[in-house]
């Protein structure tokens, strides 16, 4: 029987890079999944720790609300590696992380692509993100497109970014 608070939304696979990683991507329920936890201190040591921020500002106002998509290597007893949530108040993307070492190998696309599907199956027609300006290129591969002028945020140079997602087909 399938865990209510974990629901595996598929397997995805890097074939751009050599030693493929296979990724189980899972939605979870941050009030009742014990993974919320190392979700938590991923986005810690991977967005705030580098900028001198504490482990209390890597989390969000209203993110028990959110929409939580992560990221694990082969199964679900392995070490969370990805992250991303939606806020659905907002319509906005937020708190992507992936393991350092894991980058630029397809995590990244996988956790958004999986948003992408779970927020469209809700009914969700745009979506918004605040792109560091360093991630902007990888945002605009996945369909993203620039919006406004660049602002700063958390101390660094920011871009307002959109997607307009395609009604599913019924």
């Amino acid at each position: 029987m399938q865990d209510a608070r974990c629901v595996p939304i598929g397997r995805g696979s890097n074939r751009d890079s050599e030693g493929a990683h296979a990724m189980l991507i899972s939605i979870i329920d941050p009030r009742t999944d014990a993974r919320y936890a190392e979700e938590l201190e991923l986005r810690y040591r991977v967005l705030r720790a580098p900028l001198g921020m504490s482990r209390e500002q890597a989390g969000f106002a209203g993110e028990q609300d959110a929409l939580h998509v992560i990221a694990q290597e082969s199964d679900a007893a392995s070490a969370l590696v990805g992250c991303v949530l939606f806020d659905p108040a907002s319509g906005r993307m937020r708190a992507m992380a992936v393991e350092p070492m894991l980058q630029r190998q397809g995590v990244g696309q996988q956790l958004v692509r999986a948003l992408e599907a779970e927020t469209q199956r809700r009914g969700v027609r745009e979506i918004t993100l605040h792109a560091r300006a360093t991630a902007v290129g990888f945002y605009e591969r996945l369909g993203y497109r620039v919006r406004g002028e660049p602002f700063v945020e958390v101390g660094l140079d920011h871009r307002e970014m959109m997607k307009t997602l395609i009604a599913p087909v019924r």
